[in-house]
């Protein structure tokens, strides 16, 4: 009944779904950003990742904050930390920190009398 939640793990669901999100908008893919151009240019089996047209397209792909990407010799100086305890760690800074957009006039009675009538129905009305 959702009576139970665990932080972390709404965290991590929240950057897997926008993962899927971006995922599902598709990838353009057109005669720039399939680079061929630069293909010939730097030549097969060269190094891609230092041209600027790498730099220039790599931050449209998906950006997850919390998977690591890193070499392993860098994430293990920053703490070896896997993904849960980086999610909890997200989790307990949004708790502590996030400031919420006020509600619109009348949406707190509405949302209100929705759960009245539901607690109604079902009988645990107070």
């Amino acid at each position: 009944m959702g009576m139970t939640i665990d932080f972390g793990q709404l965290v991590m669901d929240n950057e897997f779904a926008a993962m899927i999100k971006h995922t599902i908008q598709g990838v353009l893919v057109n005669d720039e950003t399939l680079a061929a151009d630069v293909i010939r240019e730097i030549g097969v089996g060269k190094d891609f990742l230092s041209h600027e047209s790498t730099y220039k397209y790599m931050r449209s792909q998906s950006q997850p904050k919390l998977i690591d990407r890193n070499m392993r010799e860098d994430w293990t100086a920053a703490g070896s930390t896997d993904i849960y305890q980086r999610s909890l760690e997200e989790a307990k800074y949004i708790l502590e920190n996030h400031q919420p957009d006020p509600l619109p006039d009348g949406a707190a009675e509405t949302i209100r009398s929705i759960v009245e009538e539901a607690e109604a129905e079902l009988g645990v009305r107070k």
